[in-house]
């Protein structure tokens, strides 16, 4: 057989023998990470994280490989860490498959709350609107907790696109009241109820002057304040506003982070970390195939002023260097 035919042979097989490979990979895994993207056997993205006692838990996306002319995600994947060096990747725990309502919906950006001894993943389906899947472990395997959406297009009300209920981040409050923020274009929250999987109460919007709001909202709060985080633009950026009460008013602060790479999204979390804090995003910055369709998730860490603004973002292919102790 010619040199050339055996090399067009692997161009057109190589990428089906990468993803045969992973679908093999022995679970749990065990791998180390050195510099950002911190996962590069899989294209990850969309990334949320759950601190408990001393390990991380990062819930992702998950990224077709090769060549993809737009975004394919038909599952999510789960990691964990007490270090950031030593990660274990488990198999994997939810599908979009297991959305029986979802028919051919796609598996996008997601968040994952611990609540009552239980576990419970909120989901975007793309156009079929937000899920809730629950498990007892934070590794799952997770099932359906609702046989339905929680969320639909109809309750994003300033709304009329498709994609409009997307991007679903938890937070539960001092007062030990859990949240949903969702949105794209607009940003709406409301209340949860006890269980979990209902809404409690109206369903609001927020407005304020400022970068608009694409999508990808994310709350965390520092020292008595409220930070709201979001995507703004496209290509989009992370900028982020501040409040004194977690349903505003919000007054916007300014950009996070810049354009990350050659990703035309940028979704992050933010959390606390044996009192450090991190700033967890997407790039598509994996050598060999990254791309707005190729994502990878990468860790830096996130600063406070004395004012309690947050300092710009600085990306790094160095990442977290010293393990966390």
């Amino acid at each position: 057989m010619k040199k050339q035919t055996i090399f067009l042979l692997l161009i057109l097989f190589l990428p089906s023998l990468v993803i045969l490979a992973q679908e093999e990979q022995e679970f749990p895994y065990h791998f180390q990470v050195k510099g950002n993207p911190i996962i590069k056997h899989k294209f990850t993205a969309d990334p949320a994280a759950l601190v408990e006692d001393d390990t991380l838990w990062l819930f992702t996306g998950h990224d077709f490989e090769g060549n993809q002319s737009g975004y394919k995600m038909k599952d999510w994947l789960v990691f964990s860490t007490k270090d950031f060096k030593n990660w274990i990747e488990y198999p994997v725990p939810l599908k979009i498959t297991d959305f029986k309502w979802a028919k051919s919906g796609d598996a996008y950006a997601a968040d994952v709350v611990k609540r009552n001894g239980k576990y419970y993943w909120y989901v975007s389906t793309n156009w079929s609107g937000i899920g809730v899947a629950v498990s007892d472990k934070p590794q799952g395997p997770y099932k359906d907790a609702l046989g339905k959406p929680l969320l639909t297009n109809k309750d994003s009300f300033a709304s009329d696109h498709s994609w409009a209920t997307i991007d679903p981040a938890i937070y539960i409050d001092e007062n030990n009241q859990p949240w949903i923020f969702w949105g794209n274009g607009e940003c709406y929250y409301a209340k949860l109820k006890e269980n979990m999987v209902e809404i409690d109460g109206d369903i609001k919007q927020i407005t304020f002057e400022g970068a608009p709001f694409t999508e990808a909202p994310w709350i965390h709060s520092h020292q008595g304040k409220y930070y709201l985080t979001y995507a703004t633009g496209f290509p989009e950026k992370i900028a982020y506003a501040m409040s004194d009460n977690i349903e505003g008013p919000w007054e916007y602060k300014g950009i996070l982070n810049e354009i990350a790479g050659n990703s035309n999204t940028n979704h992050q979390a933010i959390v606390n970390f044996h009192n450090q804090w991190y700033f967890i995003y997407h790039n598509g910055g994996l050598q060999n195939g990254g791309s707005s369709y190729s994502r990878s998730v990468c860790i830096d860490k996130l600063k406070y002023n004395e004012d309690g603004t947050i300092q710009r973002i600085q990306m790094t292919s160095e990442g977290i260097q010293e393990p966390v102790k």
